[in-house]
């Protein structure tokens, strides 16, 4: 598998300085923000900011894998609000194209459990979902529903329920076992039940409960504020989540693709060390369980030949 740096742990950075960075840090391959206004983002529909990032990508070896974009209105009523969403899809598919990645991280529309009329949010969504399909998949391109708060798809089995009525293989699940964990939904057993069969893509992170019997609250989509958070952010390797087995199960479904590693120094800087000894660690340690279950299964291959 590839471990890929995500500019969510970059914030000082510009996406070239990111690019660098991640070189150094021994990465395979990048994940970026597509948004305007953050300095380790590509501004949206800025197709220079995309070739030069292309350029630098290429010239230190770090492919940018995916964008990441922060749209959340695509589940809106409003015809107008939801179709300008749409619309920045679109153009994030563009520029994904451009920059030779092949996946979007996509938030499932904005959605609180005290808002009304679930169905009609949701039936926009699917809409939405099946609308993009079609020029995500020309342009060689999966959209990616991630497991995440403040979303219509906060769970594992609401996320798989998406995918699968929006019905097109050019819409996947982003599996985000530590989202699942800091929200008490599914553990990784329960999320590989209903949706390992899906994943498109995985972001890897880690964490620590400062009450593990506190309930989840988060007021909005992107982020969950300091007075909210009942969880620490962690180097990999360093929390709780149990990596070694959730990487076992993702060979098991037939997952051998990007680890993009989604160091959450944007919006905790205060629980993290300096993003590139903090990615190194994390990539080293995600590597060095990567080699233990290559020696496992070749024993367990070797006891099945004797």
């Amino acid at each position: 598998m590839k471990i890929a740096g995500h500019t969510l742990g970059t914030p000082d950075h510009t996406v070239p300085e990111a690019l660098e960075l991640f070189a150094r840090a021994g990465l395979d391959a990048a994940e970026v923000i597509y948004q305007d206004d953050y300095r380790s983002g590509l501004p949206v529909g800025d197709a220079a900011a995309a070739a030069e990032a292309a350029r630098v990508a290429d010239g230190e070896g770090i492919p940018i894998i995916g964008l990441t974009p922060y749209t959340t209105a695509i589940n809106a009523t409003d015809e107008h609000i939801r179709a300008a969403a749409v619309d920045e899809l679109r153009s994030a598919i563009d520029i994904t194209h451009a920059v030779g990645a092949n996946r979007i991280r996509v938030y499932s529309g904005a959605w609180q459990p005290d808002r009304k009329d679930h169905a009609a949010h949701w039936a926009q969504l699917v809409r939405s979902l099946q609308e993009l399909s079609a020029p995500a998949a020309d342009a060689g391109v999966v959209l990616c529903a991630e497991n995440h708060f403040g979303t219509m798809t906060q769970t594992a089995r609401d996320t798989a329920e998406l995918v699968r009525a929006v019905d097109s293989p050019a819409v996947r699940v982003l599996y985000d076992q530590a989202n699942l964990t800091f929200t008490h939904d599914e553990d990784f057993e329960d999320a590989f039940a209903v949706q390992g069969d899906l994943i498109g893509h995985v972001h890897v992170k880690d964490l620590v409960f400062k009450d593990p019997d506190a309930p989840f609250v988060a007021s909005e989509t992107a982020r969950v504020h300091a007075e909210e958070r009942a969880v620490m952010s962690r180097v990999v390797g360093d929390g709780i989540l149990a990596w070694s087995s959730i990487l076992q199960r993702l060979r098991e479904v037939g997952y051998d693709d990007v680890l993009s590693l989604e160091y959450e120094y944007r919006w905790h800087p205060q629980d993290l060390e300096a993003p590139e000894a903090g990615f190194r660690r994390g990539a080293e340690h995600l590597r060095t369980l990567l080699r233990q279950l290559d020696v496992e299964a070749a024993g367990q291959k070797a006891e099945v030949r004797s």
